[in-house]
């Protein structure tokens, strides 16, 4: 049996979809039956059930696709046990918790471990967790959980709370608080359908406090900006606009009458959870956010 053929078994066995496969490991589709029908002349059983349009497992395949998980995770923790110290750890974070967060951790981090060489990469939260199931990436940072994935972990690391930004010479801004129907009056810009923060806003303001933004964008360098030029009010992590606040571009006002959080979350791949390079960054990330 040839590594390459396991490995395309486990996703296959995994995602139970060719298509899915090949586009998990960059294959063609051909290329993945190839090597599974190869991997079942190998061993002289059917692993696929050929017989219906959705890839389902034959009891043989049942059996190898446990074996198989088995195989991988242990080769994986063989690896990181060899793994030279001083070797690379991938980091990827949104935006906002790569400017806010990262830049502690990891200077922490380096002062551990300096031969450690840090490579960090920021994107969509979708595109995090994709990283993270590759390979391309050891760990990520961002706000909510993660989709449900049997090949990813995942930990909370703190509960950020969610409040409510308004131009300086707002009224609020002098209060400092204001409640859900109340601020639900207020015009309010957010991020797009589908991003993470869009859908801090959308479950905030439910029921009688719902109500649709007077505008939507992208950034949130560009909304914290639109806010602080006068346009409305914007609702995200405490930990997105505290520089912002600071610098007394906007004002930050309590959501009186709701406990709005979300969670800062790590999230890592399973079979990597012996990389001692990683290890050694969780143990800074919980220490430097528990502070």
């Amino acid at each position: 049996m040839e590594l390459r053929h396991l490995r395309t078994f486990e996703t296959v066995a995994r995602t139970l979809s060719v298509t899915r496969a090949a586009k998990e490991l960059h294959y063609a589709q051909s290329s993945v039956s190839d090597q599974i029908q190869a991997l079942e002349r190998d061993l002289g059983v059917e692993l696929l059930d050929r017989s219906q349009r959705q890839v389902r497992l034959t009891p043989q395949g049942v059996a190898l696709s446990e074996y198989t998980e088995r195989i991988l995770k242990l080769l994986e923790e063989a690896r990181w046990a060899v793994a030279r110290p001083g070797s690379e750890v991938a980091v990827g974070a949104l935006e906002t918790v790569g400017l806010n967060l990262l830049p502690g951790v990891l200077s922490r981090y380096r002062s551990l471990y300096p031969e450690a060489r840090v490579r960090v990469t920021q994107g969509n939260r979708g595109e995090l967790y994709k990283a993270v199931r590759r390979g391309d990436l050891d760990v990520c940072l961002t706000f909510g959980d993660p989709p449900p994935d049997a090949g990813l972990r995942a930990e909370t690391l703190a509960e950020e709370p969610l409040v409510v930004i308004v131009p300086p010479e707002h009224p609020l801004a002098g209060r400092g608080r204001a409640g859900l129907v109340e601020l639900s009056a207020e015009p309010f810009l957010a991020t797009e359908r589908g991003c993470g923060f869009r859908e801090m806003y959308d479950n905030a303001f439910t029921g009688s406090a719902a109500k649709e933004p007077v505008a939507e964008v992208s950034s949130i360098g560009t909304l914290g900006a639109c806010v602080a030029a006068g346009m409305g009010c914007a609702l995200l992590p405490s930990l997105a606009v505290r520089a912002q606040a600071e610098r007394g571009e906007v004002a930050v006002v309590q959501v009186d009458d709701a406990d709005l959080r979300t969670p800062v979350t790590m999230t890592w791949l399973d079979r990597n959870s012996t990389n001692p390079n990683l290890i050694g960054l969780q143990t800074v990330l919980r220490k430097q956010l528990a502070a």
